[in-house]
């Protein structure tokens, strides 16, 4: 029987029909039309790219910045008995030379690459001998300088249309302004436009923006009052910990997660998390991408967030599950003016990116003329602190360096031990034989991890070390002693961000740096920052707001929001005093302060508002200082 899309989706994933929107952009990919699919966090958006690949002979090649993302969706894909593999920073050159070689001569039906793996000649190669059926292009918004995370390593993606002409590109993002929609098309080569989205307006989230001085007792009051569990977003790794604290201080079960921590403390502050036994976990933006957590009731940001795009991706991690949930963003003035001048530190002069070039060179030791294709562990808080420089400045620094393709850098991202035999069974049982001190390691590595001897397996130390009755160290040093006697490749592992430089150090004076590109980035932000600070101001509606900046035309206040519950309050109290005024007067004419006193709703000054209106409208008539309302 032929496979249609719904019993692909029925026979891997269980599900009877798609989300909104999935079936309509599954379409377009199986007609080999180039799309770019708009859909919000929690859409759904990996099985439109899954599911059509599943359908056609070849290879579907999955680009994400997101390494953590890649890896859960990879495990995920092979639970399904779907052969899946993820190439990114960190890994070693065999690695990835075993990897690309199973997807050329394997059975491999989906690879995720890093963007910036494909700054290598060997990648590229490799890639134009692959049947390749789909390239899927995931947070395409960060392909264009127009987006609110423009990698530069995404402008690498053109070379995937010089590899593969007619392959279709599905580009995937939840958030884009119509300048960055079409900048994606144009930067990805699309042959026609299609674009298919769903609209921005998230039905069951009740955005709320308070100017509160006090926002630790504020934050304290939403998270009692809205009750389930929640997201604190905050905007560095001291202030985790300290809001943390306040929480558990003041009974809430909280606990705090940032890039800094170690994965596996990482992993069970999340798992506490997403199994309700820490109710409140306070962040950086570091967490949350490629969680699915569906019961998150609200999500609380501490700081103005850099841009719209990044604060309606982690407002949109509440109420997934479509119950109504509650984005709330806290701020005071001085948080608006932090968030200018950080722009102003987020763009160096010429001279700063220089001295940051050459310093980099220098902490690595690489001399003129040499370092191309180099790659490193790289703690940019380290390096910022060893040469006394501003740590965002730093960073930006390096951002640009990269798209000048000076360097490459990666995320902080965990990669587990990886280990693999290099010789055959019948060599393996040699060594076992004459060398009976790694006998039970050899066999404790055989009976748990299958395919050692195809591809490079991730092992766990600790759990090698119980099987055999010995200690870490003492498994570890054995790993190594057969690298040495060429029996195996062992690889530690890593949980720090990767650079590598893509060109031979030059001396720091004839540095290239593309400056116009950097004022019109500069000039890019402070729009974006002047588009929060309309969204902080409006009187209108926040979803409204949200929806005009993402260029969706809609005049249809949401009604759960701040504003419009605050509005809507207000209307229901001007009709009130409206019915009173009207029944007072219709009983007698009245002064000014007798009037006043005989209401009974709202505040003295609303009654003179509303009672200033209606004799605006004559509704309402004054004569020799008595008001009454006219009888037609």
């Amino acid at each position: 029987m032929e496979q249609t899309s719904l019993s692909v989706l029925k026979q891997y994933w269980g599900y009877e029909k798609f989300r909104p929107l999935q079936e309509e952009i599954i379409h377009d990919v199986l007609l080999g039309k180039d799309t770019l699919a708009l859909m919000p966090t929690g859409g759904g958006k990996s099985l439109c790219f899954q599911v059509p690949s599943l359908l056609k002979d070849g290879i579907c090649i999955v680009i994400s910045p997101l390494i953590a993302l890649m890896k859960d969706q990879v495990e995920n894909l092979r639970k399904r008995d779907i052969p899946a593999i993820a190439i990114f920073s960190g890994m070693s050159k065999r690695e990835v030379d075993i990897a690309l070689d199973n997807c050329i001569f394997g059975n491999i039906k989906f690879l995720y690459l890093a963007p910036e793996r494909l700054y290598s000649d060997l990648v590229q190669e490799r890639i134009r001998h692959m049947k390749v059926n789909l390239f899927a292009i995931d947070e395409a918004h960060c392909i264009s300088q127009w987006g609110y995370d423009f990698r530069p390593s995404y402008l690498e993606l053109t070379k995937l249309r010089e590899l593969h002409p007619d392959v279709t590109f599905l580009a995937l993002t939840a958030t884009a302004t119509p300048r960055v929609v079409s900048d994606i098309q144009e930067k990805l080569g699309f042959k026609e436009e299609n674009v298919l989205k769903k609209s921005f307006r998230r039905e069951n989230l009740g955005y709320m923006v308070f100017n509160e001085e006090n926002k630790m007792g504020r934050m304290l009051r939403v998270i009692k009052k809205m009750g389930g569990t929640g997201i604190v977003y905050v905007r560095n790794r001291r202030e985790t910990q300290e809001v943390a604290r306040y929480l558990l201080n003041h009974g809430v079960p909280a606990d705090f997660y940032h890039a800094g921590l170690e994965m596996s403390s990482r992993m069970k502050k999340q798992e506490a998390w997403t199994k309700n036994k820490t109710r409140v976990i306070v962040a950086t933006n570091a967490f949350g991408m490629g969680i699915d957590k569906p019961d998150v009731r609200f999500v609380i940001h501490l700081d103005i967030p850099d841009s719209l795009e990044a604060y309606y991706q982690e407002a949109g991690r509440a109420g997934r599950d479509e119950k109504k949930a509650y984005p709330v963003l806290l701020y005071q003035q001085s948080d608006r003016d932090e968030l200018w001048e950080n722009v102003e530190l987020s763009f160096p002069d010429f001279t700063f990116i220089q001295q940051c070039y050459h310093y980099l060179c220098n902490y690595f030791q690489i001399a003129l003329g040499a370092g191309q294709g180099m790659v490193f562990d790289f703690d940019v808080v380290e390096f910022s602190k060893k040469y006394k420089l501003e740590l965002l400045k730093s960073i930006s620094a390096l951002k640009f360096l990269e798209r000048d393709k000076w360097l490459s850098l990666s995320d902080a991202v965990y990669i587990p031990a990886r280990f693999k035999f290099e010789v055959g069974f019948q060599e393996l049982y040699k060594f076992q034989v004459s060398s009976v001190a790694y006998d039970n390691l050899i066999k404790a590595i055989l009976r748990v991890y299958g395919g050692v001897f195809d591809y490079f397996v991730p092992i766990n130390e600790f759990e090698l070390a119980k099987k055999i009755g010995k200690s870490v160290d003492e498994v570890i040093h054995m790993l190594k002693m057969m690298q040495q006697y060429e029996m195996g490749t062992y690889l530690a592992k890593t949980d720090k961000p990767q650079l590598q430089f893509l060109q031979p150090r030059v001396d720091y004076k004839n540095l290239y740096i593309d400056m116009p590109f950097i004022q019109a980035r500069k000039a890019f932000k402070q729009e974006q920052v002047k588009a929060i600070y309309h969204y902080l101001d409006t009187k209108e509606c926040r979803s409204l707001a949200l929806q005009h900046y993402f260029g969706e035309q809609t005049n249809e206040a949401c009604g759960v929001c701040d504003l419009c519950v605050t509005r809507a309050f207000r209307d229901n109290e001007r009709s009130k005093i409206t019915q009173e005024i009207q029944q007072i007067l219709l009983a007698n004419p009245r002064t000014l302060h007798d009037l006043i006193d005989c209401l009974s709703v709202g505040k003295e000054e609303t009654r003179l508002e509303v009672l200033r209106e209606l004799l605006d409208s004559e509704q309402v008539l004054l004569k020799d200082n008595l008001y009454s309302w006219p009888v037609f």
